[in-house]
């Protein structure tokens, strides 16, 4: 585990400009071996698409189901596993980083959303995220994900700033989730660590965005409600008696 952790590591660092590191985000263990099996060096898991596959809303999965889900996940395939464990479910630092490196995953996304949609204190979740650093040591990938766009927010300082403090407290990346595409390169030029982002809908191309200033892309639930869709047709084609 500890050599799958250093290769999450090393796959964020020394990326050339229109070379993102591309994630899929797998939902179950049959559609994290479909894109293990395509060659891609790690997978991140969504919580929004692992709660549908689970049968809930996101935000809504029980921690304990997630971590099970996640432990599937990881026991499918061979290669790194990030988590979306959300805001971590309310538990200690000691006790999350416990049960995430019992799942088998190399890293986890953690978010600055309270429970109630609000965006949390920043100095506060900057020092919550130094123990979750301080419990995990170099054994866990911190994705910190920045919500300001999410919220509202669209001043990229205010995006810079939480970045600052989630990096100074020991993540190894941000995700300023919704960013837009034309705020990027104000990102990329104020932030000194690797930045993920998710993949918008009909955006710029995967290479456009690591040109633009992404690091990393993810795409959240979006993979597991293309799949969703394609089953949705299937259904709708068997009950008009074809196949």
């Amino acid at each position: 585990m500890a050599q799958l952790t250093a290769t999450f590591r090393a796959l964020h660092h020394d990326r050339t400009p229109g070379d993102p590191l591309v994630i899929p985000g797998p939902w179950d263990a049959a559609s994290a071996r479909v894109f293990a099996d395509a060659g891609f060096p790690a997978l991140a898991t969504p919580s929004a698409g692992v709660a549908a596959s689970l049968g809930y809303e996101d935000g809504e999965t029980p921690a304990a189901e997630m971590f099970a889900a996640v432990a599937r996940i990881v026991r499918s395939v061979g290669i790194p596993v990030s988590a979306d464990i959300e805001g971590g479910y309310g538990l200690p630092a000691k006790e999350l980083v416990a049960r995430l490196l019992e799942t088998g995953a190399v890293g986890c996304n953690l978010e600055d959303s309270a429970e109630d949609g609000t965006l949390k204190d920043p100095a506060r979740h900057a020092d919550w995220l130094a123990e979750v650093r301080t419990e995990a040591g170099d054994a866990l990938f911190i994705n910190a994900r920045v919500d300001t766009f999410l919220r509202g927010i669209d001043d990229p300082a205010e995006a810079v700033s939480r970045a600052h403090r989630y990096l100074a407290a020991g993540a190894d990346c941000v995700y300023p989730i919704t960013a837009p595409p034309d705020q990027l390169p104000h990102l990329a030029a104020g932030i000194d660590a690797p930045i993920n982002v998710g993949a918008p809908p009909g955006g710029p191309s995967l290479a456009e965005l690591g040109r633009l200033g992404a690091t990393r892309i993810t795409f959240g639930p979006g993979l597991q409600r293309r799949a969703t869709a394609a089953v949705r047709e299937i259904a709708g084609a068997l009950s008009r008696g074809t196949y």
